[in-house]
């Protein structure tokens, strides 16, 4: 079992190994590539939300001078491709092909139906303008309770929901997902108080600064390679090889440095029609999407409804809880409903409890993750109904999730038994915070609400290679979007017993490195850091049994110690400590190249909670928000690299309160998205929020070997509900539609 300890390297704050790469301006982006001979491909994208494709003509774009390709649907292979999509994407790899390039039907303003490879940007462009396509417009499904109605429009007429009996009619319900426990209208009749409510979130985009880009180089036989931005290099080959029905063999993918992800970069845009623009072309093709592709055409994350009904006592206990979730899946299924029915009550122990939640199609951009995907909309609802129940009460927030707070034991909501995990230590320092023990500012509102993600392991792989002179190469294949690469060597430093300083760390293509799953789920610091670890140990049995070799006794008689090889206890012979430097040195001798490698599908992910407070005020004229204090406090499990882990907890309660106060998606009636672009699409800037204070709490997961939890995706689950019961209690009114933008307090108020 992990235990709390004092290490050498871990937790200690060494400077970034990209830094300066970055800051400079050397580090290679996926739009940074180039080569040559390159051309541009570019995508026709439909002007309709929803229309059947009656023709597509591109024989006047082929006839355009510097014109060397030009795909459309048809071009792509028929029949059946299956397989889900990996990673955090939700949905098929079938559907995510005709997410790629339509087929028959576009299914949103934005959906591609042609690409176009030629020597310019200006030639792109004329081939675009001269592709003709012929429509049948339809009527676009937006609101996601009139998608439900059995009566609506329908999105994909064959879409039936998955039910263990297949239903008589077609709908736009994909999915639906149930979790139940108890006797919920028991829990009900023991309840002296209930709360029932509606909860809307909107659909948001995760924000990142670099839009999708990559280039795409096809040989003659076939065998092609795509460097692009990507959270996960294997995934991106995997789900392009099954779009084309290519062989993986022939497909190499080289991760580039990615200016932001959040969970938007697990599932391929481009890929899959850079690698057919240049097989066809014979040239290598560059595609990079403009800031207005990236809003329309790649996944946000899901709205929500969400309808929630809580029983308690009147000492705060919990009695039962019942919610209902839709969550808007886009044009194709793939919405995280199951993680949502997952998350909404994982913080508290419930005796009585149901949660139903729906995967529901509408003439939208097919939703990808974002970060915690599903925990913000579903525990959005629950915990503000929870802080409204607190106030009738009057009852402290922290006291009534205290006295209903999972611990070790706990049988989770989801299913399992929770082994130690560190909510009540959060509730506890949180309660205890000179933030939380401030009185509150005049006029303002403080807002409490917990966070929780369960972190996943899945498949990694790492070698170590320790070089002539004793410094180590650590290889391994998940992209770097949160600091692992400085993670990885802080745990390579510890296992081995050297310096920090002596280790570098590579991220290898797919043709270097063996299979990594996508840098997502929080997974990266707990899954490849085991491989990591345990890659560093096979390094050390190494060299164990070369110092044995050189001292002439049996490998058990040999220990390792600070980077060394020492005698054991019982060796008589007259020798000296080898260190991993004077080892290496000699390794020529005594067999070879030192190097260890691990690979795994890692168990044990340890769930991570968070407690979030928050201080705003209202300006009840104009409907402004301003957040006058936010602390963010996580169990961290252990935190290797400690500003990393508050810079992620930074970073996911800026996303947080920019969901709550301004983001969304905005739809015209037609379905066009009204607001493509950073200057209407409002995420906050330095100006707009204060310092955010962050307190790690380390209870270490017992399954990792220092105790790592993962620490990416909780963060921004609480800062929606946060905001919004702080904004409630500034206003003493119930907010509960996001965001909490101007117009729509005054909306609220009026």
């Amino acid at each position: 079992m992990a235990e709390a300890i004092d290490y050498k390297h871990i937790g200690s704050r060494p400077v970034r190994p990209d830094g300066v790469d970055k800051v400079t301006g050397r580090a290679e982006f996926g739009g940074d590539v180039s080569l040559p001979g390159m051309i541009i491909g570019k995508i026709l994208r439909s002007p309709h939300a929803h229309a059947r494709i009656k023709s597509i003509d591109i024989t006047d774009a082929l006839a355009i001078p510097g014109v060397h390709a030009v795909i459309t649907g048809e071009d792509f292979p028929g029949g059946g491709i299956s397989g889900e999509i990996d990673g955090e994407g939700g949905g098929s790899i079938s559907d995510q092909a005709k997410n790629v390039i339509a087929r028959d039907k576009v299914l949103y303003h934005g959906h591609a139906l042609a690409a176009v490879a030629a020597i310019s940007d200006r030639a792109a462009d004329r081939a675009l303008d001269a592709i003709k396509v012929e429509y049948e417009v339809l009527s676009p499904v937006l609101d996601i309770l009139e998608a439900i109605d059995p009566d609506s429009v329908l999105v994909n007429e064959n879409n039936y929901t998955k039910l263990p009996e297949k239903p008589d009619r077609p709908s736009n319900i994909a999915n639906v997902g149930n979790l139940v426990r108890g006797d919920i209208q028991e829990g009900f009749e023991r309840a002296d108080v209930v709360i029932e409510r509606e909860y809307v979130c909107p659909m948001t985009h995760q924000g990142y600064i670099e839009p999708h880009s990559c280039l795409a180089s096809v040989d003659e036989e076939g065998k092609g390679t795509v460097w692009c931005s990507t959270q996960g290099h294997f995934e991106f080959r995997n789900q392009t090889a099954s779009i084309l029905k290519k062989n993986i063999a022939d497909l190499k993918f080289v991760a580039k440095e990615i200016g932001g992800g959040f969970g938007g970069k697990t599932v391929v845009y481009l890929e899959p029609l850079a690698v057919m623009l240049s097989e066809k072309a014979g040239r290598p093709v560059k595609m990079t999407m403009t800031r207005e592709e990236v809003f329309r055409a790649t996944g946000p994350a899901a709205g929500t409804v969400a309808r929630v009904k809580v029983g308690l006592t009147n000492d705060g206990k919990i009695t039962a809880a019942d919610s209902w979730i839709a969550f808007e899946a886009g044009a194709f299924a793939g919405a995280p409903y199951m993680p949502g029915a997952m998350t909404i009550y994982a913080p508290y122990d419930l005796e009585n409890f149901k949660v139903e939640t729906l995967d529901v199609l509408v003439n939208k951009p097919k939703v990808a993750a974002y970060r915690a995907p599903g925990a913000p909309q579903a525990m959005h609802a629950f915990e503000c109904a929870l802080d409204e129940a607190a106030q009738i009460l009057e009852m402290d927030p922290i006291d009534l999730r205290l006295l209903n707070a999972a611990e070790e034991g706990t049988q989770a909501a989801y299913g399992p038994k929770y082994p130690r995990i560190g909510f009540k230590e959060c509730l506890i320092a949180a309660k205890n915070h000179p933030n939380y023990n401030a009185p509150v500012p005049e006029g303002a509102g403080r807002g409490v609400a917990a966070g929780f993600w369960f972190n996943i392991g899945n498949q990694s792989s790492a070698e170590v290679h320790v070089n002539e002179n004793g410094t180590v190469m650590v290889i391994e294949g998940s992209p770097d979007i949160g600091g692992s690469r400085a993670s990885m060597c802080l745990m390579a430093a510890e296992t081995l017993g050297i310096e920090y300083s002596l280790i570098r760390a590579q991220v290898g293509d797919t043709e270097s490195t063996g299979f990594c799953n996508t840098t997502g789920g929080s997974r990266t610091t707990f899954a490849t850091g085991m491989a990591v670890t345990q890659a560093c140990e096979d390094v050390i049995r190494e060299c164990k049994k070369r110092a044995a070799l050189t001292w002439g006794v049996d490998e058990d008689m040999v220990e390792w110690e600070d980077g060394r090889a020492i005698p054991g206890p019982g060796v008589n012979a007259d020798v000296e400590a080898l260190s991993l430097a004077e080892l290496a040195g000699k390794a020529g001798k005594t067999g070879g190249p030192i190097m260890g490698s691990a690979s795994l599908n890692a168990q044990g992910a340890g769930a991570s909670f968070s407690v979030n407070l928050t201080d705003v005020k209202v300006d009840v004229e104009t409907g402004k928000v301003d957040v006058l204090s936010f602390t963010a406090i996580q169990d961290a499990g252990t935190a290797i690299h400690p500003s990393y882990v508050e810079g992620q907890m930074q970073g996911g309660a800026a996303q947080g309160l920019g969901w709550a106060l301004n983001e969304e998606y905005v739809f015209d009636e037609k379905g066009v998205l009204q607001n493509a672009g950073f200057l209407d699409y409002r995420i906050p800037v330095a100006s707009d929020l204060p310092m955010i204070e962050t307190e790690i709490v380390e209870v270490p997961n017992p399954r990792h070997p220092y105790g790592v939890r993962g620490v990416g995706e909780t963060p921004i689950v609480a800062p929606l509900a946060a905001a919004t019961n702080a904004v409630s209690r500034a206003l003493n009114k119930r907010i509960c539609k996001l965001p909490m933008s101007p117009s729509n307090l005054i909306e609220e108020l009026d």
